[in-house]
């Protein structure tokens, strides 16, 4: 019996990843702008074809049921601080509505504080006048381009460089702009690949890389393009082209980190940023809706976590969110929260699920609001697209004119939200209903950027036409 029970002790640790907590690995962080759950094959797309990503996926711990916001910037904020984005005053992706409260704590300012080397690379999005900018929320390299996509500009201090494109475009690296060469997510991975090779051999590196594709304009290389030319209509093929350099990029980043013999002490979190768009004409993952409305279509996001050296490849089912990733970083780099951080942070840390997914996981409520209603009007939009969920069920009340009309759905029998069961189940109307006011009471009073005056020219235009004495 005795060799029995040693045998099956062995067998329970060889079963579950030793913890990764306090590890310190290198950490990269790759997060793709407006590619959906079921912009994957490896999630069943019949035509899209990501062998790469599928390698993330296939050689990491998935979480299945991942929620982040409907829209990129309000993520982005959330990823970045372990709370609600109205919490950092984020309501909004422009209009000077987008740019992260400076008494936020960001995950990089504490990695930095640890000891970790931190940078980031792509698209930012969360405030582009200097003092929001990266380098004074914790990043020690910047490389980046202006509001939430490559040559927007808007009547704010949002947008970016004047005359950009996906193509050669005007990046601000470091505070001065530089002009690049080749095609932008292309150039947003080699310059990240550039820079760990400066920092691996001092100290833990933190890389946040963030593409702006696939987001629109739909502008692919032409060779991508290709490859699902008449396979889709015109416009997905524009699309699927630009998530299919995606792939290649990060076939390109899995080569370098082998090469670099960084591959199995480097933590990758691969996660999208809201839900799906254009990707959802072909196969939207059997989810209702896409980006920009609160069903689950459009704040389910892929999120996978790859680690040779401590995780063992896995699916999670139990709710994890993009307010959890904070914390759980921070566990596994070693960075235990400072007291500012344990009263900003309202996510969990995911360490126990990493270490096994069948960790125990207490009952809580997430909740989702698209935000972007008129300016001076976030008193009045309390339930202008919004929901609430716990673990089963979840609340949902999807009305541009904020009128409450609830709708309830069982996502253990009704995972793509068909039917509405509210009439049946009253008490789980008010239950979530009332926690859900406890929230907006809440809130409100953090919304600290709706009525910020607006600049009327944007950062970027300014600081390049200063650099360059142009603007083209």
């Amino acid at each position: 019996m005795r060799v029995v029970s040693f045998l099956l002790f062995i067998f329970t640790l060889a079963t579950f990843a030793e913890s990764p907590a306090g590890k310190r690995p290198n950490i990269i962080f790759i997060i793709t702008d407006d590619q959906g759950y079921g912009d994957f094959s490896c999630h069943g797309n019949p035509v899209l074809k990501t062998p790469n990503l599928d390698r993330l996926h296939g050689e990491g711990v998935r979480f299945t049921d991942f929620q982040v916001s409907p829209t990129c910037a309000p993520t982005r904020s959330a990823l970045l601080t372990g709370r609600h984005e109205f919490r950092n005053g984020i309501t909004h992706t422009i209009l000077e509505r987008e740019r992260l409260t400076l008494d936020a704590v960001t995950l990089a300012q504490h990695l930095k504080s640890a000891g970790y080397a931190t940078g980031i690379f792509g698209k930012w999005h969360l405030g582009d006048q200097p003092e929001y900018w990266p380098t004074k929320r914790g990043y020690g390299e910047m490389f980046i381009h202006g509001a939430g996509g490559i040559g927007q500009s808007y009547e704010s201090s949002c947008g970016d460089a004047p005359g950009n494109s996906y193509f050669n475009p005007a990046i601000l690296h470091n505070g001065k702009f530089v002009k690049t060469d080749g095609y932008c997510t292309d150039v947003f991975f080699r310059q990240s690949m550039e820079w760990i090779k400066s920092v691996k051999d001092k100290q833990p590196f933190f890389c946040h890389l963030a593409t702006n594709a696939p987001h629109g304009p739909l502008i692919p290389r032409p060779e991508d393009e290709a490859r699902y030319k008449d396979k889709v209509p015109p416009r997905v093929a524009k699309f699927f082209g630009m998530i299919a350099n995606i792939d290649d990029n990060v076939g390109r980043l899995l080569d370098f980190l082998k090469a670099q013999a960084l591959d199995r002490d480097t933590l990758i979190v691969f996660i999208t940023d809201n839900g799906g768009t254009a990707g959802t004409e072909v196969f939207d993952a059997g989810l209702r809706a896409q980006k920009g409305t609160p069903w689950r279509g459009g704040v389910k996001a892929a999120s996978f976590w790859r680690w040779p050296a401590a995780l063992k490849p896995a699916d999670v089912n139990n709710s994890a969110a993009h307010i959890d990733f904070l914390p759980t970083i921070a566990e596994i780099a070693g960075a235990p929260l400072t007291e500012k951080l344990k009263a900003q942070v309202e996510g969990r840390s995911l360490v126990p699920l990493l270490e096994n997914p069948a960790a125990p996981w207490a009952d809580r409520t997430l909740v989702t609001h698209l935000g972007r209603w008129q300016r001076g009007k976030a008193a009045e939009s309390k339930y202008a697209r919004c929901a609430i969920r716990d673990a089963r069920w979840r609340l949902v009340c999807d009305n541009p004119k904020n009128e409450k009309r609830w709708q309830l759905f069982d996502l253990q029998t009704d995972p793509s939200e068909k039917i509405d069961v509210a009439a049946k189940h009253l008490e789980k109307v008010a239950v979530l209903e009332a926690a859900y006011d406890q929230w907006w009471t809440s809130v409100l009073p953090q919304m600290v950027n709706e009525n910020a005056p607006l600049t009327g020219e944007n950062t970027f235009k300014t600081l390049y036409r200063e650099q360059f004495g142009t603007e083209k």
